[in-house]
């Protein structure tokens, strides 16, 4: 299928998320509440939001749409849409909306999990240690890049870091300890997976500080639009195709992210139009693995 077919697709959803979905889920990180029934954006006796988005995936059902509160806190949850319980039609999409929200997969590192390794140069060992992040105050940190099979560990400048034999190495300033810095990691996996899904919306939302991907549609994904949507200082990727997923991205931002600001692998087949892909450090604009390929459209 040629780019301008994917783009029909993609402006066919917007289109039809103008109609409304079957039913509307809330949710409010901040004054909602899992035990409430999801059916209003503000609590009034037992209706109200959810508390969390996987709630609401839970009550959800195929061509539903769930609202995200912008509350200034970020969601700390990984999400999965899966199979026709969060599919939708070409009428009725299934519906994320984030309307400026952000999904966020760091936790700050436990003062006690550091142990002193030599001079200024302090260490952590992270459950998930492959593509793995320090953040400095919510952004990732200068890293210092270290060969395969290295057998010593790199000089680390204050406020650098590296990855090394499975630890987080992070150098501080003179006279200071790693608790007296704001240092997180990515915890969670990935913000959002896709699988086998078909005719979904997602929109207005900000994926950061996953250890691996912010958005990885994993495989069987079809007719799917990513719009307005920002994927920043993920470990590997920002937005991550896979198997025989078909994607489109419109207006997108993708930054900062370890490996590549967006990657494909298998088969899968992602088209691109009006986005900003910006590499930072050595990361790559766009990965191609195996037989997929990424199309970026010209506006």
């Amino acid at each position: 299928m040629g780019a301008r077919s994917w783009l029909v697709i993609g402006y066919c959803l917007c289109a039809a998320s103008a109609v409304g979905a079957a039913d509307t889920w809330y949710v409010d990180n901040l004054y909602g509440d899992d035990t409430r029934d999801g059916r209003t954006a503000r609590s009034v006796g037992a209706s109200g939001p959810f508390r969390t988005i996987a709630r609401a995936l839970r009550a959800a059902g195929p061509g539903d749409r769930i609202e995200l509160a912008a509350t200034g806190k970020p969601y700390r949850e990984s999400i999965t849409l899966q199979g026709g319980r969060h599919s939708g039609s070409p009428e009725s999409p299934f519906e994320l909306v984030g309307n400026g929200a952000v999904l966020d997969g760091q936790q700050d590192v436990p003062v006690e999990a550091w142990h002193h390794v030599e001079g200024p140069v302090f260490a952590f060992r992270p459950v998930r240690k492959s593509f793995q992040t320090l953040y400095l105050d919510g952004r990732p940190a200068k890293r210092v890049a270290v060969s395969r099979g290295a057998d010593k560990l790199p000089e680390l400048p204050p406020l650098n870091w590296c990855l090394w034999r499975g630890e987080v190495y992070f150098a501080v300033q003179p006279g200071r300890l790693p608790g007296q810095y704001r240092l997180t990691y990515g915890a969670l996996p990935v913000g959002i997976t896709l699988y086998e899904v078909r005719n979904v919306l997602i929109r207005d939302i900000t994926v950061r500080g996953f250890q691996l991907d912010g958005i990885n549609a994993h495989d069987g994904v079809r007719y799917t639009l990513l719009m307005g949507v920002q994927a920043e200082g993920n470990g590997r990727s920002g937005i991550s195709a896979g198997g025989a997923s078909r994607l489109t991205l419109l207006r997108c931002v993708s930054r900062g992210n370890g490996v590549a600001q967006v990657r494909s692998e298998s088969v899968a087949r992602m088209r691109l139009r009006d986005c900003r892909i910006d590499p930072e450090g050595p990361s790559r604009p766009v990965m191609e693995e195996e037989r997929s390929r990424v199309e970026q459209v010209p506006r």
